[in-house]
C-alpha cells in the first residue's frame, strides 16, 4: 500500500469513536503537496459541485491517484440517446470542455439540433441537449449499442477529455433514481423529470433507485475504494447522488471500512445550489450541515467539513462520533476550492495518525 493514510482505520478507532473538536485545523500547518504525492483518494461523486470540488482536489493534490465513482442513477434515455449527466459533467468540469455559468453542459453550445427536433414536434422539449453534447451522447449509445459497458464506454470519451482522474460509473448495471410523488397514490417520475421539468415543485414522498439491489459495482470501483487512503464524500446531493451510489449492493460496505471525510453541501440550512433540501425533507432529513451529516452516520463518515456560519455542529451532540471542524466553504475560485479540499485531507491524516 502507497500513501500516506491507513487503508483501514476501522479496528484502529478508539472506543467510542471520535468526538468533535474546536474549529480550524489541529496543530496549524496544513501538509504540503508533497506529503500528498502518491496518495489514493477514492471520490464517490454527482453534480456540479462535486465537479467543482474534484477541480480543487486536483489542485491541492495534483500528483495523487483520484479514482471518481459517478452516479448513474439520473441516467436517462432521450431521443434514443443515453445520457449520463453526472458522469459528463465531470469529464467536462476537469477536461475544460464545461459551460462554466450554468455548471453543466458543454461550453459554447448551440442547440440547433433541439429546435429541429420541436419542429417535428418530437419530444421531451424540457430537458436541453445541446449539439456538442449531443456528439458526446451519440458516441457513448454507439458504443453501448456495439455491446461495451458502460465503464469501457466512459474510459473511451475520457481519453479525449484528459480529466486527470479515473472516472468510473458507479455500476455497468441500469439503476434508476425515481421520485415518489406526494399525494399521488405512489406515483412515480424519473429523476430527472421531477428535477428538470418539475423543478421540484411538487413535492416528493421518498425516492427509489430501481435496479439497484440488482447492480454489481462497476469493474474497478470495488479496488479503487479498498485500496484507497482517503475516501472523501465531495459537497454532493447526500441523497440522489452520494446516496444512490451507496445503493449498490458492496460499494457502501466497502467505504465504512476506510477513513471517510465528507464536505457538507448545505450552509447556513440551504443548499449552495440545487434543491437537496427538497430531497432531505423527503426521507425526512433536517437541511443543514448536522443534518446531513447524522444522515450519513458515524458507521460511515470518520470527518464532517462544515461551514464557518455552521460551527455549532462542530459540538452538536448528535455527530458524536463524527470529528466536526468549521472552514469556509463556499467555492469561489479555484483556491478556495483546492483550501476546502486540504482541510479535507488535513482532517483526514489527523484521523488517521
Amino acid at each position: 500500500m502507497t500513501g500516506q493514510f491507513s487503508a483501514d482505520r476501522r479496528q484502529d478507532r478508539p472506543e467510542g469513536g471520535v468526538t468533535g473538536h474546536p474549529a480550524g485545523p489541529a496543530g496549524g500547518a496544513r501538509p504540503g503537496v508533497a506529503r500528498l504525492a502518491g496518495m489514493r483518494i477514492t471520490v464517490p461523486a454527482g453534480g456540479v459541485g462535486a465537479a467543482r470540488f474534484l477541480r480543487g482536489l486536483k489542485s491541492a493534490a495534483p500528483d495523487a491517484e483520484i479514482t471518481v465513482i459517478g452516479n448513474t442513477g439520473d441516467d436517462i434515455i432521450l431521443f434514443g440517446l443515453h445520457v449520463s449527466p453526472d458522469l459528463d459533467t465531470v469529464m467536462y468540469t476537469l477536461g475544460g470542455g464545461i459551460d462554466e455559468e450554468q455548471g453543466w453542459g458543454r461550453d459554447g453550445d448551440t442547440y440547433t439540433v433541439l429546435a429541429e427536433l420541436a419542429a417535428y414536434g418530437a419530444g421531451p422539449d424540457w430537458f436541453g441537449l445541446g449539439d456538442r453534447d449531443i456528439a458526446t451522447h451519440l458516441h457513448r449509445t454507439s458504443m453501448l449499442g456495439a455491446g461495451l459497458p458502460l465503464s469501457a464506454a466512459t474510459r473511451v470519451l475520457c481519453e479525449r477529455w484528459q480529466p486527470g482522474v479515473r472516472l468510473l460509473p458507479m455500476s455497468d448495471d441500469r439503476v434508476e433514481t425515481q421520485v415518489i410523488l406526494a399525494g399521488q397514490d405512489g406515483r412515480t417520475v424519473h429523476f430527472q423529470e421531477w428535477w428538470v421539468r418539475l423543478h421540484a415543485e411538487v413535492p416528493a414522498a421518498g425516492f427509489v433507485f430501481a435496479g439497484a439491489e440488482d447492480a454489481a459495482p462497476a469493474p474497478g470501483a470495488l479496488e479503487a475504494i479498498g485500496q484507497a487512503d482517503v475516501v472523501l464524500f465531495p459537497p454532493s446531493n447526500p441523497v440522489v447522488s452520494v446516496g444512490t451510489i451507496l445503493a449498490v449492493p458492496g460499494i457502501a460496505e466497502a467505504i465504512r471500512a476506510k477513513t471517510v471525510v465528507g464536505v457538507s453541501p448545505i450552509i447556513g440550512g440551504a443548499p449552495v445550489r440545487g434543491m437537496a433540501d427538497k430531497c432531505l425533507a423527503a426521507i425526512g432529513v433536517e437541511a443543514s450541515a448536522a443534518g446531513v451529516a447524522a444522515h450519513y452516520g458515524p458507521a460511515l463518515l470518520d470527518g464532517w467539513l462544515v461551514d464557518e456560519r455552521d460551527k455549532a455542529a462542530v459540538d452538536a451532540p448528535e455527530l458524536a462520533g463524527v470529528a466536526v471542524r468549521a472552514v469556509p466553504l463556499y467555492m469561489t475560485d479555484l483556491p478556495a476550492t483546492a483550501a476546502i479540499a486540504r482541510a479535507a485531507l488535513d482532517l483526514a491524516a489527523e484521523l488517521a495518525a
